[in-house]
């Protein structure tokens, strides 16, 4: 916890503030809502670029902290960015529920499946971004660079999937709540793949970091 607090004191980069917000995207129509995804994942591009350019690493590692803490600090921070906009799309989804349903051309439509599709998203973008970051802090681009494309693959893939997979074009790109069951199983599911993500995304990079000759 006190690691998590110096990154929120030291490392918190000012668009991890904005880009939760364009999860009122979701108000817009036909509009890939998982892009909004894609932007928090820029935020927390932006933290570690500005921890490279400030030395965070050598500050860290002159305090009585070991290197694994280190990365659960800043992997930590992610998550909570990352469950801000997750909170805030929920936000946005029943906001969007009142408005009245219209279907959504551009992949799910804003039901609960959607959070679902968060979660894997961000699991996504832990399993490539804190890996290849922590075998070298220099190279933050590169990291990203592999992350998002692949995030961006999957959102082009979900947004197929809703026309051309019967079951997520028949039971999960649905209003709600009809088929909520199904919904909240497949949300659930993500929510396991996303943790089991994250924690293997810790375990990876911890190991490399510890092997990273890192000039103090």
């Amino acid at each position: 916890m006190k690691l998590l607090k110096k990154e929120l004191r030291l490392c918190l980069h000012p668009t991890a503030y904005l880009m939760p917000l364009l999860s009122a995207l979701i108000l817009v129509p036909n509009y890939p809502y998982t892009v909004s995804c894609f932007y928090v994942t820029l935020s927390i591009f932006f933290i570690c670029l500005s921890a490279r350019e400030n030395h965070d690493a050598a500050y860290t590692l002159s305090l009585p902290v070991a290197r694994k803490d280190a990365v659960k600090g800043r992997v930590l921070l992610s998550c909570c960015v990352e469950t801000a906009q997750m909170l805030l799309l929920a936000v946005f989804l029943f906001l969007k529920s009142k408005i009245g349903y219209e279907q959504n051309a551009a992949g799910m439509d804003a039901n609960l499946a959607l959070l679902g599709e968060a979660f894997l998203v961000y699991g996504l973008f832990h399993l490539l971004f804190f890996p290849r970051l922590y075998r070298d802090l220099n190279q933050v681009g590169k990291a990203f660079a592999v992350a998002s494309c692949a995030v961006f693959l999957y959102i082009v893939l979900s947004v197929v999937f809703t026309y051309a997979v019967p079951f997520v074009r028949d039971t999960l790109d649905t209003p709600d709540p009809e088929h909520q069951t199904e919904k909240l199983l497949f949300t659930a599911a993500c929510a396991v793949f996303y943790a089991a993500a994250t924690v293997l995304s810790v375990r990876v990079s911890i190991k490399r970091f510890e092997q990273m000759d890192l000039q103090l």
